[in-house]
């Protein structure tokens, strides 16, 4: 197997990688329609291998994914859209894909565009790859509020804590790591520590707020939004109440970042 051979390409609406090569395998996390998948090796219908998005490794089925990798024209700016079989909203839905899914856009007909491999996708629903992105990535976060809560998850069906910040900063052209840890010190590197004061003064809106295993985002300057697994849902809630629940059930905040 060459080097090209090796990546492959999601070519379903979305690809679980878990820890074991099972369809009961606990999930780490997922790739989206249109990401690319280095192959490690294969057993009885599984890949073994790491997302080049973010270098995450795990069990990925084979059959979601296709090769030769191929170049994604679009990219999904709404929530979540359809593939259908055919150039029409009448047609068989062939599956959901969600915010930041790519597709390899092909023909066009009538309102929508083939993407290669997969089916119709109307074109209302897509940008184009090199097209500019969301100016507020806090904005998009927010359309994820009242999605359900899931471990590993970073689609619009559900997602995690981190998930959504990831999700919510690629739709900004921002690429972040995988999970809160690394995020926590991609924030450090990449902003400044705030002060946690006792009434949680001087927070703003796009601050992170981190605690061991968990990260969410300020609204404004009382607000936080997490998906989280007390609601089992991406919710906006008082920061101050929150920071108090978790603190008992499990630990204080670690820190809080503004992004430069």
């Amino acid at each position: 197997m060459n080097a090209e051979q090796s990546v492959y390409q999601v070519t379903a609406g979305v690809s679980a990688l878990r820890r074991t090569p099972t369809d009961d395998g606990a999930m780490e996390t997922q790739m989206l329609a249109g990401e690319l998948f280095e192959l490690i090796e294969e057993q009885a219908g599984w890949a073994r291998g790491r997302a080049l998005l973010d270098n995450y490794e795990g069990w990925a089925d084979m059959a979601t994914l296709s090769a030769p990798a191929l170049i994604p024209t679009h990219a999904v700016k709404t929530l979540r859209t359809y593939v259908y079989a055919e150039p029409d909203m009448k047609s068989a839905p062939v599956c959901l894909i969600s915010m930041n899914a790519k597709i390899v856009g092909a023909r066009r007909e009538g309102r929508f565009v083939e993407a290669q491999r997969m089916g119709w996708v109307l074109e209302d629903h897509l940008r184009a790859v090199g097209e500019p992105v969301e100016s507020d990535w806090v904005a998009v976060a927010e359309r994820f509020e009242h999605t359900p809560y899931l471990w590993g998850g970073k689609e619009s069906l559900g997602l995690d804590c981190s998930g959504l910040i990831q999700t919510a900063m690629e739709a900004a052209g921002r690429y972040p790591p995988r999970d809160s840890g690394p995020q926590e010190s991609w924030a450090k590197q990449h902003g400044r520590a705030i002060e946690i004061t006792e009434g949680f003064s001087g927070l703003q809106r796009g601050d992170l707020v981190f605690w061991p295993g968990h990260v969410g985002v300020m609204t404004d300057a009382e607000t936080l939004l997490h998906a989280n697994g007390h609601h089992m849902l991406t919710v906006k809630e008082n920061l101050a109440r929150a920071a108090k629940r978790i603190a008992f059930n499990y630990a204080p905040i670690s820190g809080i970042y503004r992004l430069g």
